[in-house]
């Protein structure tokens, strides 16, 4: 039998109560800070190892120097698009501050690539809603990625059109985490 710690669990059709029991029990604990609805359907994601929130942070205060001489605020994780359709990226740089709790767009957001997330497939929500770069960090392939908008999607680039912050030396600069044990 297949281990349920990696498998994909889909509910056709209305939310059971058990479901809903569930969301309610993780929103009381506060386990749901990083779950998000995909058009109407809810993802569950799981608490990152304590190496990811390090990576974020620590990539976070590396920008941030460009951000400031660029004029864009960074703040850290924050629900992007609407109530019923919303990511949350790790952080984001905005061109002023937000204050709302549903962001609809951002200069740039940063996603910290984790084993099994949904990194990659919501660079079509964030190209519809308008966000100029998106910022992926590897730390399995040890790598630090610029994607610039181009229309409806994402293009790499060498460097952040915004901060002019080259992949290749925040690749260099990054200081690794150890693999998570």
């Amino acid at each position: 039998m297949a281990s349920l710690v990696h498998m994909r669990t889909v509910v056709l059709g209305p939310p059971p109560p058990e479901i809903e029991a569930l969301i309610a029990r993780r929103r009381r604990l506060g386990l749901d800070k990083y779950d998000e609805v995909w058009s109407g359907e809810y993802h569950m994601l799981p608490m990152a190892h304590s190496s990811h929130g390090w990576l974020q942070m620590h990539v976070a205060m590396l920008i941030e120097p460009m951000a400031v001489a660029a004029g864009l605020v960074i703040i850290g994780p924050f629900n992007l698009g609407s109530p019923d359709d919303f990511r949350v990226p790790d952080f984001g740089l905005h061109r002023q501050r937000p204050h709302a709790v549903w962001v609809p767009t951002a200069a740039i957001v940063g996603e910290i690539e984790s084993p099994d997330d949904e990194t990659w497939e919501k660079l079509p929500f964030y190209a519809s809603h308008r966000v100029d770069e998106v910022l992926v960090v590897s730390a399995e392939r040890r790598s630090a990625t610029w994607l610039l908008r181009d229309g409806d999607h994402y293009v790499e680039s060498e460097a952040s059109g915004l901060l002019g912050a080259e992949s290749a030396r925040l690749t260099e600069t990054i200081d690794w985490p150890d693999p998570p044990a």
